[in-house]
């Protein structure tokens, strides 16, 4: 597909992009910008989704608790509290691009069984139909546990990108790619990857140089993607204002072409 032609992008938004750097709290300047590139890519002609964590971390300052709480009751209290006040922030910054967010909360069950999963695909189909509609996706934290307890939403990006049969999923992160050497990040990330198996496999053998468990997720959801026919690219969610470009072809990042 070349740059210029309009794709069906997943954008994965972490808590880690999310939450300000010295904080758990939301970063409502950061977020101001990823939601500006996504209305940036509206324009541009993309069909785009939004897989976003963060509701755990916007119910904090609501419930008035100033660190993340370990108890699995306590984190799907503040998942529920925290849900709407981060769905009212993506109204109120989409709307200054004439945009509206429609939510979609769903668990793995509902991906994992071909009935429910279908009635998601149909929905999500659906809101698309109309332009000015961005679906945000989180999974349901206040009834399923699986991203409170693993920390993450990369598989669940991942199987809506093959669900919806995505061109394109990007996972932003708070590195610019995946790094030659996590000791020497001045080195910059890997521009392409052609293999994620071995990439995977070195990852768990030196974590040193490849990183953390965040990565390694990522790159899992990467392997599940790009076998489903899905191109990914790992790029910094902190430099949102790249993501145009990462799209038509540049930008800092490290690309998984799909498998045939």
């Amino acid at each position: 597909m070349s740059s210029t032609a309009t794709k069906r992008i997943v954008l994965k938004f972490g808590t880690g992009i999310l939450t300000k750097l010295n904080s758990p709290e939301p970063d409502p300047v950061q977020l101001r910008k990823l939601v500006e590139a996504v209305a940036l890519m509206k324009a541009a002609g993309h069909s785009v989704v939004v897989v976003s964590s963060g509701a755990v971390a916007s119910g904090l300052k609501p419930l008035e608790l100033n660190e993340r709480p370990t108890d699995m009751t306590t984190l799907q209290a503040l998942a529920a509290v925290g849900q709407t006040h981060l769905m009212h922030a993506y109204e109120n910054l989409l709307r200054d691009h004439g945009l509206h967010v429609a939510q979609l909360l769903v668990t793995h069950e509902d991906l994992a069984q071909t009935d429910r999963a279908s009635r998601v695909k149909a929905t999500l189909e659906r809101l698309l139909d109309f332009p000015q509609v961005v679906p945000v996706i989180n999974e349901n934290d206040s009834v399923a546990i699986e991203e409170l307890r693993f920390g993450d939403n990369d598989k669940l990006s991942s199987r809506i990108a093959c669900l919806w049969g995505a061109d394109l999923l990007i996972l932003l992160t708070s590195a610019p790619g995946l790094l030659r050497d996590m000791t020497k990040p001045e080195e910059g990330p890997i521009p392409v990857v052609a293999d994620v198996d071995l990439v995977i496999h070195h990852a768990q053998e030196e974590k040193t140089k490849l990183g953390t468990g965040g990565m390694i997720s990522k790159l899992r959801a990467v392997q599940e993607a790009v076998r489903g026919g899905v191109e990914c690219i790992i790029a910094s969610g902190r430099q949102a204002e790249q993501l145009p470009s990462v799209v038509a072809g540049g930008g800092i990042c490290t690309r998984f072409p799909k498998q045939s």
